[in-house]
């Protein structure tokens, strides 16, 4: 088999098949963290103008909060196709094609615009969702090579990559506007030229340097079928595989209600410091400041999770979760400084459940359920998110912040408890007290 087609060599092609594994995953992990880069500038700076977009073309700013709820929702209905698409076709196949839909939804939302075409704006939304989704599956691509010790440390290097574009692409925003501008069309719509332009350099990027493609080199037996159907895994199927294994179902709870957790209280701050007459300079840098917590300290996270167990940064993830929240939730809404750092624990506590979970997931599935499971996670958790960050506006227009806040720790110190014990209940007893493992 060529290494130009993408399908791996054999032991028998290649005398030192170890070292040549070691050096298709170093390479594997370099390329998923360039297009991370590409691909998270494009969702950036997109999702920094969306719901004003929606408000420019609707007339009313009634319906900005739905530019970001269709981008979530499109992301949760893209995770499962795109996780089909990559057991039946390669990881190369999967993630390429998420992110050219994302292009194509890009360049719908500027027709969109253009048109004053409303319900056509939040079909382009939905569609740039898949690009968001294609981001979050990359990670997994490092898992497929890695060895067992490093596991954690290799998906964390591809969601660090995802700060450079996170942090870079709204500063981009308002040179970009100009340039729609300049050509004639709205201002706002200069910054989904530039997620088109990284969404299709991302996937140009994967496509072209993605070979051998790591999930069929993981996965000999398939490759050597010539990328042979795998047996059908519909939602309820995966859901019963995690659900039967207690730490992959440990991680599945870590992602989502971390992400839940997350989305919950970051998309409320900027309303909870907005009331109390912040300007709007120090709101975007203390979001910057959770965006770090998310992303920056993620190869911590990665190391951590190696060295320590995935278990203990989980529950310790939720547990920094809940302490952010309790910060937050006590700060007024003028103290920029409580909330700079509740909002950064927010998001560190964040990194710790999505990298240490989605490695116990990954890792505690069979190999031919574990890409069903990855996308059936992303599903589950973008749709919880989706629901949570809508009841959060409900529970603060009905409370306050402060018990919003109050609640979400609550929800985490739960799932620190339970992780705990279902991880307990499920380790025998003649092995308590000794490490097996990661």
């Amino acid at each position: 088999m060529s290494h130009a087609s993408g399908t791996p060599r054999t032991d028998a092609d290649h005398p030192s098949a170890d070292r040549y594994r070691a050096a298709v995953q170093r390479r594997t992990v370099a390329v998923l963290s360039a297009a991370q880069v590409l691909g998270g500038l494009g969702v950036a700076i997109g999702l920094s103008v969306g719901g004003l977009l929606a408000a420019e073309v609707a007339g009313t700013e009634g319906v900005a909060g739905l530019a970001q709820t269709c981008g979530v929702l499109g992301a949760a209905a893209a995770a499962v196709p795109l996780a089909r698409l990559t057991r039946r076709h390669g990881r190369r196949a999967g993630l390429t094609t998420g992110l050219l839909i994302g292009a194509l939804g890009a360049a719908v939302v500027v027709a969109a615009t253009a048109l004053r075409a409303l319900p056509l704006l939040f079909a382009g939304l939905s569609l740039f969702g898949a690009a968001t989704a294609a981001g979050l599956q990359a990670r997994y691509g490092a898992t497929d090579l890695a060895e067992p010790r490093r596991t954690a440390r290799a998906l964390a290097t591809v969601v660090w990559a995802t700060t450079v574009g996170a942090v870079l692409g709204p500063n981009l925003a308002e040179p970009a506007g100009r340039l729609a501008g300049a050509v004639g069309l709205p201002p706002l719509t200069g910054p989904y030229f530039v997620s088109l332009v990284g969404f299709s350099c991302a996937a140009a990027v994967l496509f072209a340097l993605l070979r051998p493609d790591p999930l069929w080199l993981a996965d000999p037996e398939r490759a050597t079928a010539g990328g042979a159907r795998p047996r059908p895994a519909g939602l309820w199927a995966t859901l019963t595989v995690i659900a039967a294994r207690p730490r992959a179902l440990v991680g599945l709870v870590a992602i989502v209600a971390a992400h839940v957790a997350m989305v919950s209280v970051m998309v409320m701050t900027p309303v909870h410091m907005h009331h109390d007459g912040v300007a709007l300079s120090l709101i975007g840098l203390v979001v910057s400041v959770h965006i770090l917590g998310m992303y920056g300290l993620s190869p911590l996270t990665g190391w951590l999770a190696d060295r320590a167990g995935r278990v203990p940064v989980v529950v310790g993830g939720a547990l920094l979760c809940a302490l952010a929240a309790l910060v937050s939730g006590s700060a007024p809404g003028h103290d920029a400084v409580l909330l700079g750092i509740g909002l950064f624990l927010l998001g560190l506590g964040w990194s710790c459940g999505l990298v240490a979970g989605s490695t116990l997931l990954s890792e505690s599935v069979p190999t031919a359920d574990r890409t069903s499971a990855q996308g059936v996670s992303d599903l589950v958790m973008n749709g919880s998110a989706a629901i949570g960050g809508s009841l959060a506006g409900v529970v603060v227009a009905v409370s306050s912040y402060g018990w919003l806040a109050f609640g979400t720790a609550v929800l985490m110190i739960g799932v620190a408890l339970y992780s705990a014990a279902l991880i307990r209940a499920a380790t025998p007893r003649a092995g308590r007290g000794k490490r097996a493992g990661p």
